[in-house]
């Protein structure tokens, strides 16, 4: 009787983290996901994606830079993202 009474908590146990890892699944996943987003446009518009923003390569003249703001932004809005803005750096020009 012990014996079944012990494969019944490890039983319960398993089930409790696997309740667990998956509750911490669906919290992390969708954070990860959104960020690869803004990654993979920000690498097909030419950018490089530093500390949470793109930001232009340099040496890069202004109409370049807004075209790669302007690709990113629309590929982030493919994406079905609607915050594009937020996530890039503009270098003024001067």
């Amino acid at each position: 009787m012990k014996e079944s009474a012990g494969q019944a908590n490890i039983t319960v146990i398993a089930i409790v983290l696997i309740g667990i890892v998956l509750s911490l699944g669906l919290v992390f996943v969708p954070k990860l996901s959104g960020n690869t987003i803004y990654i993979s446009c920000c690498n097909e518009a030419g950018g490089i994606w530093e500390n949470g923003y793109c930001i232009a390569q340099t040496p890069t003249t202004c109409d370049n830079r807004e075209a790669l703001f302007r690709e990113y932004d629309e590929c982030v809005m493919d994406n079905g993202k609607n915050n594009a803005n937020e996530k890039y750096r503009a270098v003024s020009c001067d």
